[in-house]
């Protein structure tokens, strides 16, 4: 691609205090709405590990129906993944963006209706191909603004929406099923799926009307600062080594990073599914109590994210910035089994956990972000985004049949833990040095 193709009639050349400045105003012009959209969405998976705690009870329903149920999201996400990210690209962010917050919102909030294992396994599938490309629409999204340099940041910073949801989620989650509980006739679980599904829409709706789909059209710009930060992103785009879709599905560096996605997100999406089920385990009643405690580990993850996000962008070094939260991790994962009858202690090993395995993810983002490009880097974020997603489907699962089997939680986070293990070993012995590096 020409300058001239870009609108540059001149390079612009600018200081670091100039750049710095721009993407000043870049960030708080973007980042506050999308940082709001992904707690949001993160809403979806805080909320169904509460439901639980009612839920099966009403339905009489088993821990593997809900696991599998929890997991079968992740199967309609895989799915719909690589056509939903693809369908942005050309489309622009700002509608595509808008249509998956609004139809989830929807759908989530239907959710209350549900009666029988079938229909939560159906509702569930449907939601994931609701949401299906929010995250990695998103990820794709922010290649568009920033070079690589400043995206670990920004990554971090949207990354971080995850445990923030957490934080506000676990709580409200609490007092709407401890307070909600019969008015109306509707049970605690139906209320929070319904009061937390209506922020989507809403949300979806402001997307619409704010969201800018590129550099070029923003009115809040100057022509020199738009020059600039279409410079950047032209000058990275010239290095990047994937340009087509078949580049994207016959790469096997994508593939390397779909399956240490997986494994990664394996750990996160167990303790966050489960969390509640945990802490009530060691002897906690109140459900309010337990939306409480929830809260200490996700605000652990908001702390861990910053720190390694901003040390793996002071040093410019990736590969030990995300194996070791995620070895972290798995280690604090099996502590927490250890500790399992102790409040206190299990609460702090499931701090360290969560907080390990969400400081890799917006690490490892960094990594395919940084060698595709083009039609490429909307396939490639969307494939290792989905697979790695798939995750979540086998991780739920395994956890709530090894649980009935057993009759206790242990061997489903020992899996959990082995999975955050793998994860970091092959982001340490296989990542090629010059990607973890830049």
């Amino acid at each position: 691609m020409s300058e001239s193709s870009i609108g540059i009639s001149a390079p612009f050349v600018s200081s670091k205090s100039v750049e710095k400045s721009v993407y000043a105003r870049v960030t708080w012009r973007l980042m506050p709405l999308l940082f709001i959209a992904y707690i949001i969405a993160y809403l979806d998976r805080v909320n169904v590990g509460f439901a639980k705690l009612q839920m099966l009870q009403d339905l009489k329903l088993t821990n593997t129906v809900y696991g599998l149920g929890a997991g079968l999201f992740f199967i309609g996400y895989f799915f719909f993944e690589v056509p939903s990210n693809i369908i942005l690209h050309r489309v622009g962010a700002r509608k595509w963006i808008a249509r998956i917050m609004i139809s989830w919102g929807i759908i989530s909030a239907a959710t209350m209706l549900v009666t029988t294992a079938g229909m939560f396994y159906f509702m569930r599938f449907l939601l994931g191909i609701a949401e299906a490309g929010f995250f990695p629409g998103i990820i794709l999204y922010l290649t568009y603004w920033y070079p690589s340099y400043w995206r670990g940041r920004m990554v971090a910073l949207l990354i971080a929406a995850n445990p923030v949801s957490g934080l506000i989620g676990g709580p409200a989650s609490g007092l709407i099923m401890q307070s909600l509980t019969g008015k109306y006739g509707w049970a605690g679980w139906q209320w929070l799926f319904l009061l937390e599904g209506l922020p989507a829409i809403v949300m979806g709706i402001v997307v619409y009307l704010y969201l800018d789909d590129r550099i070029r059209n923003v009115t809040w710009l100057s022509e020199e600062e738009k020059q600039l930060l279409e410079k950047n992103i032209e000058v990275e785009s010239q290095a990047k080594q994937s340009h087509s879709l078949g580049d994207a599905f016959g790469s096997g560096m994508v593939w390397l990073m779909s399956f240490i996605y997986f494994c990664l997100l394996m750990g996160m999406y167990g303790v966050t599914f489960w969390m509640p089920t945990l802490i009530k385990a060691t002897g906690v009643k109140s459900v309010l109590n337990v939306g409480l405690l929830t809260s200490i580990p996700f605000a652990a993850g908001v702390i861990g994210m910053i720190l390694i996000g901003r040390s793996s962008d002071k040093r410019q070094e990736r590969r030990w910035h995300c194996a070791a939260p995620a070895a972290i991790s798995c280690i604090s994962l099996i502590f927490s089994t250890i500790y399992g009858q102790d409040t206190f202690l299990a609460v702090l090993a499931l701090s360290l956990a969560m907080a390990g395995s969400l400081s890799a993810l917006p690490v490892f983002w960094i990594l395919p972000t940084s060698f595709l490009g083009g039609t490429a880097a909307a396939a490639g974020i969307a494939l290792v985004n989905s697979i790695g997603n798939l995750s979540g489907f086998l991780g739920n699962y395994l956890v709530g049949w090894l649980t009935d089997l057993t009759h206790s939680t242990n061997s489903g986070v020992y899996v959990l833990a082995a999975a955050a293990f793998v994860g970091a070993a092959l982001v340490i012995t296989l990542v090629p040095s010059k990607l973890v590096n830049k």
